[in-house]
């Protein structure tokens, strides 16, 4: 676990398509002590997430909230567990939030016919076994988010389509930290795009980017990759420079 101010960065190990990695939900620390997690890492990691938010001197019990990236399983695999375990309200940008209450079918899994022709292999992964025959999250969503909504803290709602349609990023202003989900990625603080494999709309996400790039950022957060600090803002104008129209 780190901490940028207000700002809990969870670490949480996950074997991601066979790999070990580490994932980085986030904790916003509020006025009273008061939680909004940010995404909850894959199904099997509300210990995981306690054990973090532990390690800061906070509990699972502060948590009030939470806001949703997008619905992608690594991002919102806890996040029935963490509601039914604190009674925290959803938030999640308004074109995702069909997706989180499990009213429409994940953007990336395969078709229904798909996903009976890849079952009916008896040598199918069962890593993609369990994905294609788990039962969809369905949360309530309490409050669907708009591009450019202040939150608690003056943290400010940021869309950016493209990984999925409703993704979003935040940023907070104690630190000008920006939130990025999916949106950007990184190594070793080093920034990187949005994954091309897992992109559906990679021109729209790479619109994202560039408007991203617009914001006074001091440091970033992705998802995957951990913190940028090094002249963050600098990488994020000169990514976008890079990326194809």
């Amino acid at each position: 676990m780190k901490r940028l101010g207000d700002v809990l960065i969870l670490e949480l190990p996950a074997t991601l398509m066979g790999t070990p990695s580490v994932i980085h939900p986030v904790a916003l620390v509020g006025p009273d002590h008061i939680l909004t997690l940010v995404d909850t890492g894959l199904p099997g990691m509300l210990d995981a997430i306690i054990g973090e938010l532990h390690a800061a001197d906070f509990t699972l019990g502060q948590v009030r909230r939470v806001i949703v990236t997008h619905h992608d399983l690594d991002h919102i695999g806890s996040l029935e567990a963490v509601v039914h375990a604190t009674g925290a309200e959803v938030w999640a940008l308004e074109p995702e939030v069909p997706y989180v209450t499990g009213e429409r079918r994940a953007q990336k899994l395969p078709s229904p016919e798909q996903a009976q022709a890849m079952l009916a292999d008896p040598d199918l992964n069962p890593v993609m076994r369990a994905m294609l025959t788990r039962e969809p999250v369905r949360v309530p969503v309490s409050r669907a988010l708009r591009d450019g909504d202040l939150l608690p803290g003056q943290v400010r709602v940021i869309a950016t389509p493209g990984h999925t349609p409703g993704h979003l990023s935040l940023l907070v202003p104690g630190g000008n930290i920006l939130i990025s989900g999916d949106a950007l990625t990184s190594q070793d603080g080093a920034l990187h795009g949005p994954l091309s494999r897992a992109t559906p709309d990679l021109p729209g996400a790479h619109d994202s980017v560039r408007r991203l790039a617009q914001e006074d950022v001091q440091t970033i957060v992705t998802y995957h990759g951990g913190v940028v600090s090094d002249d963050a803002g600098g990488q994020l104008r000169a990514l976008a420079a890079s990326l194809d129209s």
